[in-house]
């Protein structure tokens, strides 16, 4: 099962999600995460999912999910590179992503964690 890399830069971890989701994964993903959090007590998540092309609703509540366990370590998540197919999809699955933020791209979602916007 492929893992994907969680980054450190700065206060922020940075999660570039470059692999097809799988259930597995996902659920890999937030175990991986959350213990990245408690390690580095980041106060910041930053999730680009440019290449993801497909989300389906268990996809959709794990990224709701993973912007609480982010909240209990008190980090705040940001979801960066959403295509405009993915954000029609979280939509009519009537899913909000709650707890969690969105910008267009990385430089923007930095910014949203460093409170500069």
């Amino acid at each position: 099962m492929e893992r994907v890399p969680i980054l450190k830069i700065g206060e922020i971890l940075f999660v570039s999600i470059q692999i097809d989701l799988q259930d597995d994964s996902v659920i890999r993903l937030q175990e991986d995460l959350a213990d990245e959090l408690g390690a580095t007590g980041a106060h910041g998540v930053l999730i680009d999912i440019t290449a993801v092309e497909i989300v389906d609703s268990f996809i959709g509540r794990m990224l709701t999910t993973i912007g609480s366990i982010s909240r209990l370590f008190d980090a705040e998540t940001v979801l960066v590179g959403m295509r405009p197919a993915v954000a029609i999809t979280l939509t009519e699955l009537g899913l909000s992503l709650g707890g969690v933020r969105t910008a267009l791209n990385a430089e923007k979602g930095l910014e949203l964690l460093n409170g500069k916007s």
